[in-house]
């Protein structure tokens, strides 16, 4: 098979599109050729070798991928039987460690999903990665309610991303009152549209000052935060009384200073979480409930992925590049 595939870190250029082994395929996993797969800042940060995949993941890059059931392996225990709706043929979107970026694709029957039928197979590449982190996050990592009819107030940084846009819709289809940090004012704009109570450009306002007019000076109950370091302090400040601090990148840095009194003062809590290394099982709890409870929303148009652009997949070096520039939602390599 033909796979984007890189000999050492570097710059996009060193990504190229050559002959790799076709993947095994163990018991209990399916083998999927793959359309469309969507391009996220974890893969940016292996290119470059700071994002090693986990043991046993495939080092080609790609955390999330779209396409049809080429075979199933069936599992090895009678307990773990394979969900009624597969069938060879049919289209499906998947969560992966690794090997998005590639004709095929094996992955663990558990973290295989349906596409639902208002979502296209180019956009589905967009969906796995981003909207589970977002949904790890928020309900599961974060404890926020979800369907229940109680209600939160939440900032979201990194709006207009993949994981912004993702998490903003869950929020509002939640019932939960949003804000977002997001790039300029266009962009603010469209995270409106998605849900945002409001959305604050990081480059002419200060985020805390604004929680805190927005919130009466009460502060959100929980930060989703890609940015770590830089926005620690100002973070800390806009929690509410039990507040949590869900981190999930470092595009700020990973060295603060912590004032502990703050955190006791406010009973704040800080959880640090990331979704690539979770063991199997736990993707597979995951991508079920998730299913459960999420996936029924796109069909109905409360969810949608975000698609910014979409690149040939032998071009993503160009799509790596895009990356850095301005958009919104999510790039996706198609093929």
């Amino acid at each position: 098979m033909k796979a984007i595939h890189f000999d050492t870190p570097g710059d996009p250029d060193v990504l190229r599109w050559v002959d790799r082994p076709d993947p095994s395929l163990a018991p209990g996993e399916v083998l999927i050729a793959v359309r469309s797969a969507g391009v996220n800042r974890a893969d940016v940060l292996q290119r470059r070798g700071l994002y090693p995949p986990p043991p046993g993941a495939s080092s080609t890059l790609g955390l999330e991928a779209a396409g049809h059931v080429l075979a199933i392996a069936s599992p090895t225990a009678a307990s773990d039987p394979l969900p009624a709706w597969l069938k060879v043929g049919q289209p499906v979107m998947a969560l992966l460690a690794g090997g998005g970026y590639a004709e095929q694709v094996a992955v663990p029957v558990g973290q295989v999903l349906p596409i639902p039928n208002s979502v296209s197979l180019e956009e589905a590449g967009a969906l796995p990665e981003v909207f589970l982190t977002a949904f790890l996050n928020l309900f599961h990592v974060g404890g926020l309610p979800f369907g229940s009819g109680q209600s939160a107030r939440v900032l979201i940084h990194g709006g207009a991303s993949g994981v912004g846009t993702a998490a903003i819709q869950l929020c509002h289809a939640a019932g939960l009152i949003t804000y977002c940090t997001v790039g300029d004012a266009a962009r603010a704009q469209r995270c409106l549209k998605l849900g945002a109570h409001a959305a604050w450009n990081y480059r002419e306002t200060d985020f805390h000052a604004q929680v805190l007019q927005a919130t009466r000076g009460a502060g959100v109950d929980l930060i989703l935060d890609c940015i770590g370091a830089e926005y620690l302090d100002r973070n800390l400040r806009s929690l509410a009384l039990d507040g949590r601090l869900v981190l999930i990148g470092l595009m700020g840095g990973s060295q603060a200073n912590l004032d502990l009194a703050l955190l006791l003062r406010r009973r704040i809590q800080m959880l640090g979480s990331t979704l690539r290394a979770l063991p199997t099982a736990r993707k597979a709890a995951l991508c079920a409930d998730f299913a459960t409870r999420a996936l029924p929303l796109f069909e109905r148009g409360a969810l949608r992925p975000i698609v910014d652009q979409t690149f040939p997949m032998a071009a993503a070096a160009f799509a790596h590049r895009a990356l850095d520039s301005a958009h919104f939602g999510k790039l996706v390599l198609v093929r």
